[in-house]
């Protein structure tokens, strides 16, 4: 493990060197905040039907979708990671004293909590300083919090494992952009990120539910704004557990299997 945490350490430090990069994601985040607050505002000042979340429930969530960015969306990638499996350089990768699984899976880890340490702090200064009905909202309860911390960060986990199989199907497909627009457009709509889950049809939430996306941006924000009550917020973090589990097995299988296939120069 003392390969994988330091490996995650230096990720991490070298991640937070790219402090203009975060400030420009910034600028871009609050001007697609806006639009989809502004969106859904005409949306619910016109609806017929009580909405199945209020306002105020909807706008912390689109704001949490922009401050944790880096955690929920699926197109977020290291491009050296495709790199060296597309050129063969995975070679000198698999010379290394350590599980290549958990070796990548560290990076990837360190690359999305250094882009969010980034950008989320200045982004909460701001929006708990709006107006309404643009400001966030605070959590119910320091209970609910504590939740959704919880909940934030195993969605983060789970989300890293679902990304790794994007690279083990590049081993296949040989083709990041393919494999990378397939994963994150179904997962980022399964996961609410365009549109919230519980605004969706009765016969798609019922999809939904059946795979992991949700439990990566959907379910924690949904905790955050009280809208998922603590019993459920309970039973939904021994799902996350279940499926994490389940998604290293199945990717740590997989990375071994596709390892034992592969082709490099010839050989």
């Amino acid at each position: 493990m003392n390969a994988y945490v330091s490996v995650l350490k230096l990720r991490l430090m070298n991640g937070l060197q790219y402090r203009t990069a975060a400030i420009a994601g910034v600028a871009t985040q609050f001007f697609f905040g806006f639009m989809f607050i502004m969106i859904f505002e005409a949306f619910y000042a016109h609806t017929t039907q009580a909405p199945p979340m209020s306002l105020t429930q909807l706008i912390t969530y689109i704001w949490l979708q922009q401050a944790f960015l880096s955690f929920i969306m699926l197109w977020f990638r290291d491009s050296e990671l495709f790199d060296l499996i597309t050129t063969g350089n995975i070679a000198y990768e698999l010379c290394r004293p350590t599980g290549l699984y958990g070796f990548w899976y560290a990076k990837l880890l360190a690359q999305r909590l250094s882009s969010a340490i980034l950008r989320c702090f200045p982004i909460f200064i701001i929006i708990f300083l709006l107006p309404k009905p643009y400001k966030m909202t605070v959590p119910p309860s320091v209970t609910t919090f504590l939740l959704f911390v919880i909940t934030l960060t195993l969605g983060l986990l789970i989300l890293v494992s679902i990304s790794m199989f994007i690279y083990i199907s590049v081993f296949i497909t040989m083709s990041p952009v393919g494999s990378l627009l397939m994963f994150s457009v179904l997962g980022e709509f399964f996961a609410g990120a365009v549109i919230p889950v519980p605004l969706m049809p009765t016969w798609l939430q019922n999809i939904v539910y059946l795979l992991p996306f949700h439990y990566t941006a959907d379910f924690p924000f949904r905790v955050y704004s009280g809208h998922i009550p603590t019993s459920e917020a309970i039973i939904g973090i021994l799902a996350q557990l279940i499926w994490l589990v389940a998604l290293i097995l199945l990717g740590n299988f997989a990375f071994k299997s596709v390892l034992r296939k592969v082709v490099i120069q010839g050989g």
